[in-house]
């Protein structure tokens, strides 16, 4: 079996290659970054032999996994959370249909359904099933009380994307198998320990950015409480960089952006457009030490 497969007819298929895993990290609206990896994978013609993700790098990473090309990907999210009025619809849809929706789990002022926001703005496409991806991906989620990581890799895929996605204060946790799981970037924002000996090249994409702001000028509440968050996430990365490195690790160009800039999609992609080509350097250089 081919370890790298073509993205369309006309692209050769690089057999010959070394294999390739990819982590995508977490870091909310950031990691719509992720999409100029998928693309530049796709133009290479490289398909990861496994992937793993964390939050919105679940997101990403199971799009990829169900099969969704990077063009397809960055056109569903321009078409949804790219256009204010859309989002706002789909948001509208998504919300609870009656007093028992609306008190499922009780009162929860301030968060918001992570799995009726999900099933509104993923593409149909995405699997519903872990069994049913065409890439293996593993889903980082965070055991609330367990004080533990926990890798999904079977069963429900959709629920466990809802709690990988689970920022703490804007979404509801979610339960698996009667634990209650949150964001999975708390634990693993990069999950490329998960993939060592999996492939001969890790790839890991860290979205998760570091605090922005003027120096000396006190940040905002919710500015601190992510730039904190944000500077934990980063010394997790830093621990787990330098007892499993990967052979790549990216950083797009994502620090002025805030974990909720979803609306600004289209701004992300443009100021992070040169992790394409730094990826692309990045892969030539891992091919030729190979060869």
């Amino acid at each position: 079996m081919s370890d790298v497969s073509t993205v369309s007819p006309e692209k050769p298929v690089r057999s010959s290659d070394p294999t390739v895993a990819i982590a995508f990290g977490g870091g909310g609206a950031r990691g719509i970054a992720h999409i100029h990896i998928i693309e530049t994978l796709d133009a290479m013609g490289i398909k990861p032999v496994a992937i793993a993700g964390s939050s919105i790098g679940a997101i990403m990473g199971a799009s990829m996994g169900s099969g969704l090309s990077g063009e397809e990907i960055r056109a569903h999210t321009l078409e949804t959370i790219g256009k204010p009025g859309n989002a706002i619809s789909r948001i509208w849809k998504a919300r609870p249909r009656g007093m028992k929706d609306a008190m499922e789990g009780g009162l929860r002022l301030g968060q918001f359904n992570v799995e009726r926001i999900l099933e509104a703005f993923l593409p149909d496409t995405v699997a519903r099933r872990f069994e049913d991806l065409e890439i293996p991906t593993k889903i980082m989620v965070t055991d609330y009380y367990g004080h533990c990581e926990v890798v999904c890799t079977e069963g429900d895929l959709r629920t466990a994307i809802a709690a990988s996605a689970a920022i703490p204060a804007v979404f509801r946790p979610v339960v698996i198998d009667d634990r209650i799981m949150i964001d999975g970037g708390i634990f693993n924002p990069v999950p490329f320990d998960q993939l060592s000996g999996l492939a001969d090249i890790i790839i890991g994409v860290d979205v998760v950015g570091l605090p922005s702001g003027i120096p000396g000028e006190p940040p905002s509440t919710v500015d601190m409480m992510f730039g904190a968050s944000q500077l934990m996430m980063q010394s997790i990365i830093e621990m787990k960089r330098q007892a499993h490195p990967p052979h790549i690790l990216l950083r797009p160009e994502v620090h002025q952006f805030r974990v909720l800039d979803f609306l600004k999609a289209k701004d992300i992609l443009a100021e992070s457009k040169d992790v394409a080509e730094q990826l692309k350097r990045d892969l030539d250089a891992a091919f030729a030490f190979f060869k």
